[in-house]
This record gives structure tokens, sequence and C-alpha cells, in this order.
């Protein structure tokens, strides 16, 4: 329960950096409210994570996640540009997210 609990704080993450951005310095309230809810939803999920998983493994996972996301909604809405050494970097982060997962 815990890793679902972190993949989903993970995905929530990536949701509130996209929202910070659009929020133009917290002028749009909509943004604004999304940022909120999602940071405090994605803050608790990593804290109900970490009662079960070690905090290095916790944390790295979950920034992980939301870096990984972030970056790749960046790129398809073409505010980062698309390259390949950009997609093997990011694959990168996803293969150690995931064998941290196998290693725990």
């Amino acid at each position: 329960m815990s890793w679902i609990v972190l993949v989903v704080s993970g995905v929530l993450e990536a949701v509130w950096a996209a929202a910070l951005d659009r929020s133009h310095g917290f002028t749009r309230l909509a943004p604004t409210v999304v940022f909120g809810v999602a940071l405090a939803a994605s803050m608790g999920g990593l804290a109900f994570a970490m009662r079960e998983l070690p905090l290095g493994t916790a944390y790295a996972v979950w920034v992980g996640i939301g870096a990984v996301l972030t970056v790749v909604y960046a790129m398809v809405t073409g505010a980062e540009p698309v390259s390949l050494v950009r997609v093997l970097l990011l694959a990168g982060i996803v293969g150690c997210v995931v064998g941290l997962k196998l290693v725990h």
C-alpha cells in the first residue's frame, strides 16, 4: 500500500509543479488552488509512505517520479525541447526508481 501511495504522491508532485507554473506567481486562481491541493496531497502521501519505507528510498522515488513527469509534461506542451539525450536521461531516472523498488 505504501508503494502505491508513494507513486500517486509522485504524480501529484508533477501536478503541483505544473500548476505552480500555470499560476503565474499565484496570480491566477484556478491553478493556485490546484497547486495547493496537489501539494498538500503529495506531501501527505509522502509522509504516509515514509511510515513504512525508508526516508532515502521514499524521497528518491517521490522526487524521481515527479521530476520525470514534470519534464515530460513540459516537453509535450512545447515548453521544453525534446531530444534523444533528454529522453535517455529521463529513462535513466525511471530505471533508478524501478531499481530502488526492486532492492527494497
